[in-house]
């Protein structure tokens, strides 16, 4: 899941990305409002953490262009604005959730986890695809209830294209997804894509999963349920 943190204070910046990245997110950090709209142009992604007092804007103003724009990231602001209007503001204006600061590392990357599960999992805390079944919070995935151990990418690559089903995800969609700001050249970004989808249909077939992951000659991939 690519998390991108919109922050000017950049020690906390880096802090929160450090323990997400931990958790298994990557992360992508904005310092400015300016800096934020030049990334939230370029890339997707699945939730937002958003200061709302920024040097060269207000976070407001952010949430309205994502909401405005039909976008279905999430959204948690984080502010030291501790009062009752502007969380109602925060709210009503379409953020996911709010939060306080100071607060602790553990108590954001839980209302994220919220956040995401509520985006892409209708709040479940366990998901079922015929004999797949996800775990959001734990990241794990089964196949007739038998783990089955996949990487960080191969699990994030899995979960993309389920949340995406029977929609035709390009090569590149899927790549940027994958590691936006942090893509190699073009030919190493394709061969790795290659390389994880291939891992992925193996662990998921020899698991006793059908092949629900298409390829679209020239395109991309398709994630068909049956």
């Amino acid at each position: 899941m690519k998390i991108l943190i919109i922050e000017d204070e950049i020690e906390l910046a880096i802090s929160i990305a450090n323990y997400l990245n931990c958790e298994k997110y990557i992360c992508e950090i904005a310092h400015s409002y300016n800096d934020a709209l030049d990334k939230i142009a370029l890339y997707h992604y699945e939730c937002i953490i958003l200061d709302l007092n920024l040097p060269d804007g207000c976070g407001f103003d952010i949430i309205k262009m994502l909401k405005m724009n039909q976008s279905t990231s999430g959204i948690i602001v984080i502010s030291a604005r501790d009062a009752l209007n502007d969380k109602i503001e925060g709210l009503d204006l379409g953020a996911d959730d709010y939060l306080s600061k100071p607060f602790s590392l553990s108590e954001l990357n839980a209302r994220l986890r919220s956040v995401i599960r509520r985006k892409h999992f209708n709040g479940q805390l366990e998901y079922y695809y015929n004999e797949i079944k996800i775990q959001p919070d734990i990241r794990k995935v089964y196949v007739n209830e038998v783990l089955v151990e996949l990487t960080r990418k191969e699990y994030d690559l899995l979960v993309f294209l389920i949340t995406n089903q029977r929609r035709v995800l390009s090569k590149e969609t899927i790549i940027e997804h994958l590691w936006g700001d942090f893509m190699g050249i073009e030919a190493d970004s394709y061969n790795a894509l290659y390389t994880h989808m291939g891992n992925l249909r193996k662990k998921l077939q020899e698991a006793g999963s059908e092949d629900y992951i298409e390829t679209v000659y020239a395109v991309g991939y398709k994630f068909s349920l049956r």
